[in-house]
This record gives C-alpha cells, sequence and structure tokens, in this order.
C-alpha cells in the first residue's frame, strides 16, 4: 500500500453540517488524494498500513463468528437448489452413484457447472475422511457432515458481508461514517441473516461479485489523462477531481477482480450482465494503456476459469460439454424456465427488491436516485453502482421466470448506495431518531427470526426425525433399512444430505419439465407431482402406483421389494413404506384412504403460518406402519432420553411432537 499523497493547496475542509459523512470527499476536492484502501487512506483511529490491516482483520473474524451463529441456527426451508443443485451432486460426487443422491434433470442434462458442488464435495470426503480416523458415532459423523457446508457458507456470506465494507471505504473514503454505515447495513440485514449461509449458487456468485467489485480499477477513470497533462484540472460541481496519468497500479488486484466476476459468470451466467455495466465506462474513459491492460488480462482470466470449468465439467460429466451455453438453450430457446413458473413484469421493483433490502429500500431508493443524479461530491463509482442495479434489475425483468435470488449480487452495491442516506439521516441522533433506529431494528430482527427458526421448519426437521429415528434402531440392532415415502409436491425437503445414511431408502413425487414434449403440447402436460395432486388426483393416484391396502391390513407389512424406489411409469407398483411423510392439506384424503390399516401418526411439526401453494400449507406429518419394526423403534428412542410419556413434545417451534 503507498503512503497518503501530500496535500496540494491545502485549505480547511468546510463543515458540512448536514452530511458530515462527506468530508472525506471535502478533503479529496480541496487537494487530498481520496480516501481509499488501495491509495493509503488512514482508517479510523491510525494512519499506518499495519493499523488498517488489523481493522480490517477484526471486522472479518467478527463477522464469521456472527455468520457461523447464523449458519448453526437456521433451522428453515427456502428453495430447493440449495440442496438439489449444490449438495446432492456434491454428495453424488464424494460417495458415489449408490449413496442415495437424488440427481436432477439439470445435471442429466449438463446444465450446471459442477465447480460449485465440487467445493461441497471436497468436504465431504474430508469430514467422512476425519470421521474413519477418529472413529466417530454414526451420529456425531452425521452432525458433522450435515454442519461442514453451513460453516463454509458461513465464511463466504461473512466475506460478502466484509467486501462490502470494503467497497464502502473505496466509494466514500476509510474514515467516513457512510462506510461504517453500509458494515452495519449488511450486518443487520434480515436478508442476508436468511439467506446468506444457504448453499445456493447465488449466494456464492453474490460473494465473488462483491470482491471482485471490490478489486476492480476504479482508479482508472479518475486517472485517466494523457501523459502530457502536466496541471491539475479544475473542480466542476458533482465531479470528482481527475489527476495527473498514474501507473497502472498493482494489476495482482485487477486480475484477483477478473478471476472472481469469471468465475461468477461461470456459475451463473447472468452475472455476465453485472460486468457489462462495470466494465462499459470503465473502458471508454481509461487510457490506451489501461485498456489494453484490462482486454488482456480479462481474456486471459476468462481463457483460464473457463478451461478450469471444462476440465471438471468433463471429469464429471464424462464427456466435453459446456452448461452455460445449455443453460441458455434450455431456459431460453426450449422455454422451459416458465414450467417453475412466471412473474409479473414489475416483480423485481414490487416485491423482489423490497424482500432484499427490507427497512434499507427507501435509503437505497434515495441512494441511487442521488448516485444518479451526481449529487454533491458523490464518487463517480457510486453512479456506475446504480446504473449497474437499474440495468440489470431491468433486463431480468424481460425473463418470464423471476425470483429475488437472481438479484441477490446487486445486495452488496444497494448497501453501499444506501450507507451515506443512512448516515445522513441519523445525525444527529436525537432521541426520535434513536427511537425510529430501534424501530427499524426490531423490524430486521422480527423478519429475520421468523424466517430462519419459523416458516418452513418442519420440512427440515421431519429428516432430523427420520434420521435419528434410524440410528436408534441401528443402534438397537433392529432392521439395517427404512423406508420413508413422501407424499409432496417434488422437492419439498432436503434429500440425501440431510437423510445422510443409504440405508434410508426414499422416494418422492418428481416433477421433471416436459423437455422432449412439443410446445403446442405443454399446456396439458402433466409431471407426477401434478398428477397425484390434480388428475387423477390423490385417491385415484394410490390405486394406481401403490401396492393394496389391504397388504397392510390385520398385521400388516414392510415390502423389502428392491423394486420400490421405481418412477411411476414402473410396471410394478410401490410397497408401502414404513413412513408416510405429508402436508396437513393431504391429511384428511389419506385418513379415509387408509383407514383400517397399520398406518398410525407418529411425528407432527408445524411448517408455516401461511404458504402461496395450498398444497404446502400446515403442518407436516409424518404416519408410521404399526409393526413390530416401529414399535421397537419407538422403545428405543425413549431409552435415548425422551420421556416415555406416548407423546413428546419440545414446544411449536421445537422439534415436533413424537406419539407412541
Amino acid at each position: 500500500m503507498s503512503a497518503p499523497a501530500p496535500l496540494q493547496h491545502q485549505q480547511p475542509a468546510p463543515r458540512l453540517r448536514t452530511c458530515p459523512l462527506m468530508h472525506a470527499r471535502a478533503e479529496a476536492e480541496h487537494g487530498a488524494a481520496p480516501a481509499d484502501d488501495r491509495r493509503g487512506a488512514p482508517a479510523p483511529g491510525g494512519g499506518s498500513s499495519v493499523q488498517r490491516q488489523e481493522l480490517g482483520l477484526h471486522a472479518f473474524w467478527l463477522l464469521l463468528a456472527m455468520r457461523i451463529v447464523n449458519a448453526l441456527t437456521t433451522r428453515t426451508f427456502f428453495q430447493p437448489d440449495e440442496f438439489f443443485q449444490s449438495l446432492e451432486p456434491a454428495w453424488q460426487m464424494a460417495f458415489g452413484e449408490q449413496s442415495g443422491a437424488w440427481i436432477t434433470w439439470e445435471w442429466k442434462n449438463q446444465l450446471r457447472s459442477s465447480l460449485h458442488p465440487a467445493l461441497f464435495a471436497g468436504l465431504f470426503a474430508g469430514v467422512s475422511a476425519i470421521s474413519d480416523i477418529c472413529s466417530l458415532p454414526l451420529a456425531p459423523r452425521a452432525e458433522l457432515l450435515i454442519a461442514a457446508p453451513k460453516i463454509t457458507q458461513a465464511a463466504l456470506a461473512a466475506s460478502t458481508d466484509y467486501f462490502t465494507w470494503r467497497l464502502a471505504r473505496q466509494a466514500y473514503g476509510a474514515r467516513s461514517s457512510a462506510a461504517w454505515a453500509s458494515l452495519a447495513l449488511t450486518a443487520c440485514s434480515p436478508w442476508q441473516w436468511f439467506c446468506s449461509t444457504r448453499t445456493l449458487s447465488n449466494c456464492l456468485e453474490t460473494t465473488l461479485t462483491a470482491a471482485a467489485l471490490v478489486w476492480w480499477p476504479w482508479q482508472w477513470p479518475l486517472t485517466s489523462y494523457s501523459s502530457s497533462t502536466t496541471t491539475r484540472p479544475s473542480v466542476q460541481k458533482g465531479v470528482a477531481p481527475r489527476i495527473i496519468s498514474a501507473p497502472l497500479g498493482d494489476l495482482h488486484h485487477l486480475r484477483l477482480s477478473l478471476l472472481a466476476a469469471a468465475l461468477a459468470c461461470v456459475l451463473r451466467p447472468t452475472n455476465g450482465l453485472i460486468w457489462m455495466c462495470i466494465s462499459a465506462p470503465t473502458l471508454w474513459q481509461a487510457s490506451t494503456r489501461e485498456r489494453l491492460a484490462l482486454v488482456k488480462w480479462a481474456v486471459l482470466c476468462g481463457c483460464g476459469v473457463l478451461t478450469l470449468s471444462a476440465l471438471a465439467d468433463r471429469r464429471y460429466y464424462g464427456v466435453w460439454t459446456f452448461p452455460p451455453l445449455r443453460f441458455v438453450h434450455f431456459n431460453i430457446a426450449k422455454s422451459l424456465a416458465v414450467f417453475y413458473g412466471t412473474n409479473r413484469p414489475d416483480y423485481y421493483l414490487t416485491e423482489g427488491l423490497p424482500l432484499l433490502l427490507t427497512t434499507a429500500l427507501p435509503f437505497a431508493a434515495y441512494g441511487i436516485q442521488q448516485a444518479i443524479r451526481g449529487s454533491g461530491r458523490l464518487s463517480p463509482m457510486l453512479s456506475y453502482l446504480a446504473l449497474t442495479c437499474g440495468a440489470m434489475v431491468g433486463a431480468l425483468s424481460f425473463v418470464a421466470h423471476k425470483e429475488v435470488r437472481f438479484i441477490y449480487p446487486l445486495l452488496p452495491m444497494l448497501h453501499v448506495l444506501a450507507a451515506q442516506p443512512v448516515s445522513c439521516f441519523f445525525h444527529p441522533l436525537t432521541p426520535s431518531k434513536k427511537a425510529m433506529l430501534g424501530f427499524l431494528l426490531a423490524i430486521n430482527v422480527l423478519v429475520a427470526g421468523y424466517g430462519s427458526l419459523v416458516h418452513q421448519r418442519g420440512v427440515v426437521d421431519v429428516l432430523h426425525m427420520l434420521r435419528h429415528q434410524h440410528e436408534s434402531q441401528a443402534l438397537g440392532g433392529g432392521s439395517g433399512n427404512t423406508t420413508v415415502g413422501f407424499l409432496m409436491p417434488c422437492h419439498s425437503t432436503p434429500w440425501r444430505s440431510h437423510l445422510v445414511y443409504p440405508d434410508i431408502t426414499a422416494w418422492a413425487l418428481t416433477c421433471e419439465p416436459p423437455i422432449d414434449v412439443p410446445l403446442d403440447r405443454r399446456a396439458s402436460y402433466l409431471d407426477e407431482a401434478d398428477e397425484f395432486y390434480i388428475d387423477p388426483g390423490p385417491v385415484a393416484w394410490l390405486d394406481q402406483h401403490m401396492e393394496s391396502v389391504g397388504t397392510i391390513r390385520g398385521k400388516g407389512h414392510v415390502s423389502k421389494n428392491k423394486d420400490e424406489g421405481k418412477t411411476h411409469n414402473s410396471e410394478l407398483k410401490r410397497p408401502w413404506p414404513k413412513y408416510l411423510v405429508f402436508f396437513q392439506q393431504l391429511e384428511g384424503t389419506l385418513a379415509e384412504f387408509l383407514r383400517g390399516t397399520k398406518y398410525k401418526e407418529c411425528w407432527r411439526g408445524f411448517n408455516s403460518h401461511f404458504h402461496d401453494d395450498s398444497r404446502r400449507r400446515g403442518d407436516v406429518i409424518a404416519w408410521c406402519l404399526d409393526d413390530d419394526g416401529a414399535d421397537a423403534t419407538h422403545g428405543h428412542v425413549e431409552q435415548h432420553g425422551l420421556p416415555g410419556t406416548g407423546r413428546i413434545s419440545s414446544g411449536q417451534w421445537g422439534m415436533g411432537k413424537l406419539r407412541g
């Protein structure tokens, strides 16, 4: 890091009563070097590079500790991709095709990069090896396998927070209160608490985008005067001062930025829209020498990442393939993305951004307006960030299938843009503003807590129950095989990453898209889950695809047929599993259909107070075949510390109720 630039024509900086955080920019107008992490601005409490590094390390470790707590206390389900596009293929990579991982159609059609699950595959393999070396029992080994991806993702989430802060320091100055406001915004964000520690590719994409933005050569448009310029140009209102042509600087940061951006684009091709918006003004305003350097390293870094991706995909898929191109072909050219839902054109403006920003929304909106107008002494960097956010939201609004997580990579930029309005609004911190700040923080805590601890927790809790029942059965010397059937909409629960044991044989309703169905016939296409709920409906579907209920009357039995996991197209009917898992919405139908059988309710867990899908409303319920094996299992549960009163409950938000 270079030393601070000497002051030229030093004058006292004016006092800005309405917004003291702009003091650093005022200094820049009067000749001081911009307060930039990479250009020698002093951090709060001192001016040396060692002090800045120590401050950064302390901030990161605190963020990491917070995100580990965040990850390990999250109990809810958000999106199937959290498991089926990362942990399931990773499980297969680590433990083989016989491990019971659920590989979805995207992977069978080579639509996804294998780089993201490869991260967790290495983690699974490492945890398994350490568990073997330490001779860990079944239960601790399973808990470690479940916790390891969460802790890894916590480190990535902490990095996102840290890079957001670093980006704000570059935009506003290391000593500005706006930089600290950005750190508070990301640390207290309900969306960050709810989503950042989940194993979605969008979360890794966001981390990579934030890092690449920090390492981006923002100083180039500010130092791109020709080498013949020898005098300092006059400062115009609303425009940060340009200084004489400077060396390219440390290209190491540029290379890191381009590598991170390229990797983000390989993981999520739509990330390329961000870098088109960021690179265009940089290329336009940079000097010829800087343009050549940027193009050169963009090509080299891009080719390097593509080579790595191609080799990884060749190893995973067994053939040479390019998933980003196939992703665009299937989802855009074949219009398969709309099979999973469409939204209004204004979705991102009316739902996506409010969900992403919650209480920070008005501050971000004002910050974007100020940045685009070039108000005050704002850095031009902020206008580039604001225009990037607008262009990304506008472009994605034309795509029929929309989800809030698709614009998640914009959140670090939005927090930086919101930071100055937040800092200005709450200075000075009068009693009325203290009350408002407390109110906003309370809203954030309630939203984050409800989303991560309450809403849709039953679909995760039931997997823990099944795994614990299997462990208790194994410890008690019972049958080694546990069978489960999920009569739910497809991908309603996690899968092997939470079931863990391959001896838990499970099946669920599928929802394969109409890949080979002509366009004129897609409107009438029904996947397996649709057939179950719509046509022919639950009763007729069970009659057609399950063994006769007569096989589970009287003493009952659990079939050991190896073909029980076959799909609905199989000529063989599925045997009735030991456990049936379903949502409360289906309870009345199943109670009537299975009346007089050996199925009895053995577990019920709270899932949600409301849901936009009527099929998923209410509690999650598990019925068990009341045969000798099931009774033995319940007995062993009681022996492992659970009271044998016939009804076990840990409260409404707990693991549910286990009934004997």
